[in-house]
């Protein structure tokens, strides 16, 4: 018997509403649906022209974030990325980071290590301000 796992996407839930940024953001926690031992993997889908309303950071995982259509910029610590799709972005666990679309949304792939199950990222409310 094969170790793998297949999972669709479209048929894990979306935790947008859970979280409170629905419709704005689509979120998608694919890693125990895979049943990931050693990372985790989402899909993200944010509305055209939306900033993530806090900036989060971890204790212990990094994460890699991959546009995959759209437009995007990335505020990390006190730098801000313009991105394209298929570019990648890593984040040490200790940095704060936050994401926002640009006019055609953004769709981002995102995985990180290790897999720490709930409870390791700290949000902060309003870090990303102008």
């Amino acid at each position: 018997m094969s170790g793998y796992k297949v999972v669709k996407v479209s048929d894990v839930p979306d935790q947008g509403p859970n979280l409170g940024v629905a419709p704005e953001l689509e979120i998608r926690f694919l890693r125990n649906d895979l049943e990931c031992e050693n990372c985790g993997v989402s899909y993200a889908r944010l509305a055209p022209n939306w900033r993530t309303p806090y900036g989060h950071k971890h204790k212990r995982q990094e994460e890699i974030y991959l546009l995959v259509s759209g437009s995007a910029f990335m505020k990390v610590d006190d730098d801000v990325i313009e991105l394209e799709p298929w570019t990648a972005v890593r984040v040490p666990n200790d940095t704060m980071r936050a994401i926002e679309s640009g006019p055609a949304g953004a769709e981002f792939v995102i995985v990180g290590a290790p897999n720490t199950g709930h409870g390791d990222a700290i949000n902060e409310d309003g870090w990303w301000s102008d």
